[in-house]
């Protein structure tokens, strides 16, 4: 079977459950997207890697990546190889002392590993036949001012009136969150003074 690489495109707000969250990986060489709905959690953990924040405890994905590390396993690739009755199954591909082993694993815990090892995703085209949508450039654009899963810049939390904070404010706003370990929240405020810097 071939294998599709993917990228993730866009995290946001699930447009079909509410209180979750859809990651989008796109074939990098193709037009097709994967929707994936996964928990707030989850996706929490994938922004935290994605926008290489250091929380001052490890969480859970951190701390599995630190026992890897520490026990010289390499995790190689991830593949999301199969979708039965809606749900996707995904395997860690992991490499030590030259052995290669693969471990099962839920999707969504596969992607927020894949980001801290910095490691491809696949998929197989079966899999994009039944569950991928394919999006031309302008329906991206048509996609993100309805609100639609290509939304990349969405917020994961709701507005807290940050726009209306001076840059002193939202830095102490900044080191409080990171603090809570709200790392959602985090992430839009440095979103927010880099808006600023630029």
């Amino acid at each position: 079977m071939k294998r599709i690489e993917l990228d993730i495109v866009a995290l946001s707000h699930s447009v079909t459950q509410s209180h979750n969250y859809a990651v989008v990986l796109g074939e990098r060489r193709g037009q097709r997207r994967l929707p994936i709905v996964i928990g707030s959690f989850e996706a929490q953990a994938i922004a935290v890697a994605m926008e290489r924040m250091v929380p001052n405890r490890p969480l859970t994905h951190d701390l599995f990546k630190n026992t890897l590390d520490t026990f010289g396993v390499q995790l190689r690739e991830v593949v999301i190889n199969n979708l039965l009755d809606g749900i996707f199954y995904a395997r860690l591909v992991c490499v030590k002392n030259g052995e290669t082993f693969e471990i099962d694993s839920r999707t969504s815990d596969a992607i927020a590993m894949a980001v801290r090892f910095d490691c491809p995703i696949y998929t197989y085209d079966f899999i994009l036949e039944a569950a991928g949508v394919v999006l031309e450039e302008q329906d991206d654009d048509e996609a993100t001012r309805s609100g639609g899963i290509t939304q990349s810049q969405a917020p994961l939390v709701e507005s807290d009136a940050i726009e209306t904070f001076t840059v002193d404010q939202l830095q102490r706003k900044l080191q409080e969150v990171l603090e809570q370990e709200d790392y959602e929240m985090a992430a839009r405020i440095r979103d927010e003074l880099k808006r600023r810097d630029a």
